[in-house]
This record gives structure tokens, sequence and C-alpha cells, in this order.
């Protein structure tokens, strides 16, 4: 057989099975109890479904509209127009959430997110994500954190200086973007906490480390939700299309063949000092993939329990890609907040001052009222990642604790799904329901974390009453990890800086990247991410 027949017939096959996969698709759709469920008219990119129309509202601060609209529960559209439940039922998404055998994330979304990061804790699901999650526990506990938290003070310390000394040579007042800098500081604490390597990217100017290029190239080839090339859509949706190379393949291989390399140099040196009978108390290294390691290779483990190396090496970038630009967006989401509100700044101040060093240990982080109040106001308002996608394993039926009435005049107390069907959480959504949080859902008001009595517990977050971390058996592990690290930033940046909005308020929109929700400029989206700030030092003298 020539070459050119070779090749007829393997895409005559190819798109024959793709034919099959969507008429059977089809068929399901047709036949779907989504169908008479209310919801927003056909979506504007019949191919993507109604994500870029959500993504739309998120960024013109719209998100609640359909809520609004159509109820609490509705059906929305995916790729190629299938139905999905869209649901801020807190009843209904604590089905989902605890139900995790049932609900899990589809093979698309387990498909996009295992090739840039592997098998670690983010992607597989069942008894594997359970004995992930048992060797993983322990390295995420309060002891292993307090321990942790001088390095998130010392390089927060050090951005507080950087930001100081732009301020000194421009006047006294320095325009920052300050995006970068937040990112190249969780970089710097994800790379010492989480796996005792030193990428120093707040003290390089103009070069950059060998596996923050491989994180940055993973970022880049994740995409943006909702804006996929056709091929990496088709790559998701068929298996077959997968063995077809693209460069974006060949991005992603490069990048984790530096991932695994220093990964595996990382855990043969952890496995050494085990060898040598180092002890986590003695040994230099404290870092959360050291003692993964070292939980791993515990008496305590039987042999069939234990992780393998591939499994461990996917904790890498697992923790580049949870634990980095997440805490980033945060900080950057909290002092836009303080910029915009400087009551709210000063108050925070004047709490950090009452605090006698520039070094605090956890507890110290942790018994300042107000500095929590704040964090738990910006990641209420500014929830980092904007929704969740779970997909039904088997047929079910979903509690409501609000009725529906369908397309047909009928009322509904529940919802029935067919296995493959898939159901979307918008956490930012839930995060600033009116009808949970009151009439001010929209406004950042930390105060509202002291009101008596306490706000709804109707959500069923693992922290705070509210979704920014999930909840249930798949809620974010690295949680407490994260409050801390926001919390070192806040403390050492605000104390010692006064922060002003650069540009008008309105003027800060956002955008949906391959993680997180990212600020940008109205007036110039084109420039991509930016939140510029005008930093001077506090003057202490003036302090109340």
């Amino acid at each position: 057989m020539h070459s050119t027949e070779l090749v007829a017939s393997i895409i005559g096959t190819l798109g024959a099975y793709a034919l099959y996969r969507l008429l059977k698709a089809f068929y399901q759709e047709f036949t779907s109890p989504l169908s008479s469920v209310p919801g927003p008219s056909a979506p504007e990119n019949w191919l993507i479904g109604h994500r870029a129309d959500l993504q739309k509202l998120v960024e013109n601060g719209e998100e609640g509209q359909w809520t609004e609209k159509y109820g609490r529960t509705m059906r929305t559209k995916t790729i190629f127009g299938f139905s999905e439940l869209y649901t801020t039922d807190a009843r209904a998404v604590h089905h989902v959430l605890t139900h995790d055998y049932i609900y899990q994330k589809s093979p698309i979304a387990r498909y996009v997110l295992g090739r840039l990061v592997g098998p670690g804790v983010l992607v597989v699901e069942e008894d594997v994500h359970k004995q992930q999650r048992k060797i993983l526990n322990p390295a995420f506990g309060p002891q292993q954190i307090r321990a942790l938290t001088e390095i998130f003070v010392e390089k927060s310390k050090q951005l507080r200086d950087i930001w100081a000394s732009q301020a000194a040579v421009n006047g006294g007042v320095a325009r920052v973007q300050i995006i970068p800098w937040l990112t190249k500081a969780t970089l710097d604490m994800i790379g010492l906490a989480g796996f005792n390597y030193n990428f120093n990217s707040l003290g390089n100017e103009g070069t950059r480390d060998e596996l923050q290029e491989a994180f940055e190239a993973l970022s880049v080839a994740g995409g943006t939700p909702g804006k996929q090339p056709i091929m990496a859509i088709l790559k998701s949706l068929i298996p077959a299309f997968r063995i077809i190379p693209t460069k974006t393949d060949t991005m992603i291989e490069n990048s984790q063949e530096v991932m695994n390399r220093i990964g595996r140099k990382l855990m043969n040196d952890s496995k050494e000092e085990i060898a040598r009978g180092v002890t986590s108390e003695t040994g230099r290294s404290r870092d959360l993939f050291s003692l993964l390691v070292r939980a791993n290779t515990s008496k305590d483990i039987p042999e069939s329990q234990r992780l393998s190396d591939a499994d461990v090496l996917a904790q890498v970038p697992t923790f580049l890609v949870a634990g980095h630009e997440t805490t980033s967006t945060a900080a950057t989401w909290a002092l836009f907040a303080l910029a915009q509100n400087p009551g709210t700044q000063t108050r925070l101040r004047n709490e950090l001052l009452t605090l006698d060093t520039d070094t605090p240990s956890m507890d110290e982080l942790n018994g300042l009222q107000y500095l929590d109040s704040v964090v738990r106001e910006t990641l209420r308002l500014h929830t980092p990642v904007v929704a969740s996608q779970r997909m039904a394993m088997r047929d079910d039926v979903i509690p409501l604790g609000t009725s529906f009435t369908d397309r047909n005049g009928i009322i509904h107390e529940s919802i029935r799904l067919k296995k493959g069907q898939t159901v979307l959480m918008p956490m930012l959504v839930m995060n600033r329901d009116p009808a949970i949080w009151g009439p001010d859902a929209r406004q950042f008001i930390p105060e509202r974390w002291q009101r008596s009595p306490p706000i709804s517990t109707s959500i069923p977050g693992i922290w705070g009453q509210m979704l920014t971390f999930l909840g249930g058996p798949r809620a974010c592990i690295g949680f407490r990890f994260s409050l801390v690290e926001l919390k070192a930033l806040l403390f050492t940046l605000v104390r010692a800086l006064e922060f002003e909005l650069a540009v008008s308020a309105a003027d800060i929109g956002c955008i949906e990247t391959p993680i997180v929700q990212q600020p940008v400029l109205r007036s110039d989206r084109a420039a991509g991410n930016q939140m510029p700030l005008l930093i001077k030092p506090f003057d202490r003298s003036s302090a109340i």
C-alpha cells in the first residue's frame, strides 16, 4: 500500500470512529433528562458551548446574571452543544462533592490536566487518589506548615525591600505592576517550601531557572479555557487523535523531561538522607516533597500502599500548579481591594503594627483577627479558581435545596443525571451570592466575618464557609499552606508599604487564564494581565 493510501486509510478510520462517538453522544443528548431543564439560549460558539459566554459574564462582573434569571439549577451547553447541569444549589453541590466515587473529573479534564502534571493528586481518582492523599496528608498538617512559615516571611521581606527600593529611586512613590513580582515571590516560596529548590526568581534580573521555564511552558501549553484549538479539543474528546503530534505535544514533553529530571534528583537526595538515618527534625529538608518521600518510605506504610516513583515525581508539577499562581493571584486581588479601600488598609496596618516583630510565627499570623478577615473576604470576593466540573460515573439522582420548575411546568425537588453527564459548580457565583451573603455580597467588607451570628453555613466548603478550596474528599489538600503564605505576604507588605490605585478601579477587569482569573486593564486588554499600583513606604510616625 502506498504511503498516501495508508494515510488516507488512517484518516478514514479516525473519521469513522469520531463520527461513531459523536452519533452516540448525540443520541444520549437526545434522551437526556436535562432536556426539560430551563437555561440560557444557544451559546455563541456551538463548538465550545457556553464556556466562553460564562467567561464574558465573569469578565464583565455579571457572573450571577444567569442564576437571577433561571434559578439555582439550569441547563447549559458544553463542547458540541451537549447538555450540562449548572447549579448553585448548596444541597446539590454538597451531594456532588461528597460522593466522589460517583462524581469525578471527566476523562477530558483528566487528559488535559494529566498531560500537564502527570498522575498527581490533582488528576487521579478513587482508590489511587485516596492512596496518594493518605501519603500526602501529613506533609500538609499544621505542624509542618508552622515550620515553613519562616520561608514565607523571608521571601515576603525580600519583595518588600525590592518595592521600597523602587519607591526610593522614584521620588518616594513607585508605579509597580505587582503581578510579575508576586508571581516571583510565590514561585520562590513554593520552590523552597515545596521541594527545597531555590528558584531565586526575586534575585535574578532577566534570568530564569530551567525548572521555571519548564513550568511556564506548561502554562502556555495548557491554553485558555474556551479558546482551545480544534486539535486540542479533538484529542481530549477522541483518544485516537492523540497519536497525531503537534507543537504543543513537543512543548509538554520537553517540559516534563526537565521536571522529571530535576524531580528525580530531589527524590534521590531525600532517599539518601533517609538511608543515612537523617530525620526530618535534624535534616536540612523539611519541605513538602522531602516529607512526602519520607512518609512514602515509612515502615508504617505497607509496600502495597506506597506510591511508585512516577507518582511521587508527579507531585512536583502538581505542587507548582496548585501552589504557585493561585496564591499570587489571591495576593494581587487582596492588594487591589486594600488600595481601593484605604480605610480598611489603615485598620489592617494598625493591627499588624501591634506585633513587635517583622518575622511572625504561624500562630502569631493566625492570631491577627482583622488580617484573617481580610484574607477571608479576599478569597470570597476574588475566588482565584472560578468553577469546578464533575462527571457522573453512573446514573444518579441529585437532591435539591431549592426546587425548580421545568419547561413543562413540572416542579422538581431533585434532578436525575445519566452516566457521562457533567455538573458545573461555579464557586465564584456562590461566593458572591446575595441570597447567602446579603445585598452587599459584591462589596469588599472584611467586617462581615466579625458579625454575629455567623454567616450562613449552607455552602459545603472545607474552609471559611465558602467554596474557594472546595469541599469533600477532593477538597484542596494545601489550603493551610496557601492561607499562611498569603497572610505572610500581606503582613509584611502592608505593614511597611502603602498601596494606592494607579488607574481607575473601573478600568480593572478580569480574564480567566488556564489556572485562575487574573486582572486586566479594560482599556488595554491586549497587554495581558496587569495590576498597576502606586507604592510608597509607610511613615510610622503617622501611625495611630
